[in-house]
């Protein structure tokens, strides 16, 4: 028996003049290289793979395809849950997935949600405010330099060089921006000082923690602010031309990196997150680390040169691209008790 793969995705696109969207609006959403290399890497793993656009049409597609399992790549088309989407159709028509269930997807979305989950559980994450209005009051335990984001975002949507704001006036006009663009509240962080990572976890009951890639923000172009922007993430680090910004294992102490390390398992668990996630971390005014978001359907770019976080840390950890798919494909079989219909276990990294 041939495993029968669903790959559901968003592809890409420009914004047309007459949606009147942000620029950045499809910017989430993955290039048909990627749903091709996802694919191909699922059929050397000796599986039939059916794709399928996670449109208005994906419930009718997923129905009359039957497929054993999908893997989910995609983002959702709109709404404040709209990466629950696909996964909640699945579940709805008893059809296995990868990666994390709709409750784990919404709540991660949401910023505010998450530090508020995670500091129940003494998880340290920045100080936040969540503006409905850029006139309100600003709460008295902020200070400047703010980081000002869209609430419901990912991929560095709405988090612009100038997000990054050290007095009122700039607050205002950044907040008043991200309700107007975005149409969603706009969440105000404290500003971590210190160094940038993300971490990237594999697995299920015993999460493998990937090594931790550094985001050298120092080494962004001159007069830029020291944030991962939707400017230093893709429009000045390109293929063609990236930037010197990754450091893959981080050069860090034992000590943090165990801390770290630590930290994201129990994000992972708490959140219960399933098979991938990728958390983005900062370190504080005193060299600790804070988690920034939690990203349980992370990027899976094949090109090195394009600095996609798992696959980057997967790379250091010894992964080929295939494996890292195969590997992710393999945790959701293990899951729902499945992985004896999978025949590319020689693709399957054992962790």
């Amino acid at each position: 028996m041939t495993l029968k793969v669903g790959l559901t995705y968003n592809l890409r696109r420009k914004v047309e003049e007459d949606e009147n969207l942000p620029e950045d609006f499809y910017i989430e959403f993955d290039d048909e290289s990627t749903v091709n290399a996802i694919a191909s890497a699922l059929m050397r793993g000796g599986c039939k793979v059916i794709k399928i656009e996670a449109d208005e049409d994906a419930y009718t597609k997923l129905r009359r395809s039957k497929p054993d399992i999908v893997f989910n790549i995609a983002e959702g088309l709109r709404g404040e849950s709209r990466e629950s989407h696909v996964p909640v159709i699945l579940e709805m028509l008893g059809i296995p997935y990868t990666g994390s269930g709709p409750a784990t997807l919404s709540i991660c979305l949401n910023k505010a949600l998450t530090h508020r989950v995670l500091s129940a559980y003494g998880i340290p994450s920045p100080e936040f405010q969540v503006f409905m209005r850029a006139d309100e009051e600003l709460d008295g335990n902020l200070s400047f330099p703010l980081v000002v984001k869209p609430l419901l975002e990912g991929s560095s949507k709405g988090i612009r060089c100038n997000s990054l704001v050290k007095d009122e006036e700039s607050l205002r006009r950044q907040v008043s921006w991200v309700i107007e663009t975005y149409n969603q509240p706009a969440i105000v962080e404290e500003f971590m000082p210190g160094r940038e990572f993300t971490v990237g976890l594999i697995g299920n009951d015993e999460p493998v923690v990937l090594p931790i890639v550094e985001i050298q923000v120092n080494r962004l172009p001159n007069n830029a602010n020291p944030i991962y922007s939707y400017e230093a993430k893709w429009i000045w680090d390109t293929p063609d031309n990236p930037l010197d910004i990754f450091r893959c294992p981080a050069d860090i102490p034992l000590d943090l990196e165990n801390e770290i390390r630590e930290i994201a398992i129990k994000i992972f668990k708490i959140l219960n997150c399933r098979d991938v996630c990728r958390i983005d971390m900062r370190l504080d005014d005193e060299g600790k680390p804070r988690v920034l978001e939690v990203n349980p359907l992370p990027g899976l770019i094949p090109d090195p040169k394009a600095h996609s976080c798992l696959p980057e840390a997967a790379r250091a950890a010894g992964f080929t691209y295939e494996q890292l798919i195969c590997t992710i494909l393999w945790q959701a079989l293990k899951r729902y008790r499945l992985q004896h219909l999978f025949k590319g276990k020689s693709l399957v990294k054992i962790l």
